[in-house]
């Protein structure tokens, strides 16, 4: 019987052997070429290797239903939440799916039991549902993008006190914004810092890139903060008031928009009070009234 080790010993001679016969028939290149190939950059292809398996289905089907009447993709809302409209078309569609199959299954369930529903009932209620999943992924995103602004919107508030406090100590311009945008915490402040980085190293003024980023993200106060700061920049203007004056009025916009809110989420409540409120009476009374009638 052939011992183990001589085995092992002779698949790493064998292995040896085909990798000094593939190196000796393996043509050698040129100096030049190789050379020219060393030096030159890499060239990394984003689409293909560095794209998950979601971010190349959800591309595709972007592609196959963007010119279907009544898809919508909200590029600034999922720019702001961070999304990939890709990822995001991906998950309409498997929601649509979801919802689509769903009456089906739950009918092929109840089969078992000998009782079924005509097929017709099934196959409506799954295309009904899943119209349905597929526009809630859409208003879901609307929503959580209406609170994200408001949200950014606070934090550029507090960026304009910030940035005048810092032109009020005699920073520059662009040493003022960078600086503000250091201090402030969050993800508001977070995406900002971000911005002046790339302007930073596209070597471009940064209130450029902040403007840049408002209308990405349709945040229009930040275009504010980019204005001001702009005319700063180039005309030298004393903006600490400025500053001080448009960070006071956006938190009075802010506030009224929030008692706004406030009234609307009261008057959606005072249809479900006075509901409940007859149908307390109605349960209170009602022992009385069925021994009146019963008497």
């Amino acid at each position: 019987m052939i011992p183990v080790f001589a085995v092992l010993a002779g698949v790493l001679v064998g292995a040896g052997i085909a990798v000094l016969v593939r190196a000796a028939s393996r043509p050698q290149p040129q100096l030049a070429a190789a050379l020219d190939q060393i030096n030159q950059a890499p060239v990394l292809d984003h689409d293909q290797e560095e794209l998950s398996q979601d971010e190349k289905v959800g591309r595709w089907l972007l592609q196959r239903l963007q010119g279907v009447p009544g898809v919508t993709i909200r590029h600034k809302d999922l720019a702001l939440l961070g999304k990939s409209p890709a990822v995001h078309m991906l998950t309409r569609v498997a929601l649509a799916l979801l919802g689509l199959i769903f009456p089906t299954l739950l009918n092929t369930i109840v089969m078992v039991t000998g009782n079924s529903l005509p097929l017709p009932v099934p196959l409506a209620a799954g295309l009904a549902v899943g119209g349905f999943f597929f526009v809630l992924a859409d208003w879901e995103v609307r929503d959580k993008a209406r609170r994200a602004r408001a949200e950014f919107s606070h934090a550029i508030a507090a960026y304009l006190d910030l940035i005048a406090l810092e032109r009020a100590g005699d920073a520059g311009p662009s040493e003022a914004v960078e600086r503000a945008a250091g201090v402030g915490q969050g993800w508001a402040f977070l995406r900002i810092r971000q911005a002046l980085e790339r302007a930073r190293i596209d070597k471009v003024a940064p209130w450029v890139e902040l403007k840049r980023m408002a209308e990405d993200l349709d945040v229009p106060q930040l275009a504010d903060v980019a204005d001001i700061m702009s005319l700063s920049s180039t005309e030298g203007a004393a903006v600490y008031n400025t500053l001080r004056a448009r960070a006071k009025s956006l938190r009075s916009e802010l506030m009224s928009k929030q008692a706004e809110e406030a009234n609307a989420d009261s008057e959606k409540m005072t249809a479900p009070g006075a509901l409940l409120a007859v149908l307390v009476m109605v349960l209170i009374g009602f022992p009385a009234v069925m021994r009146i009638l019963s008497s």
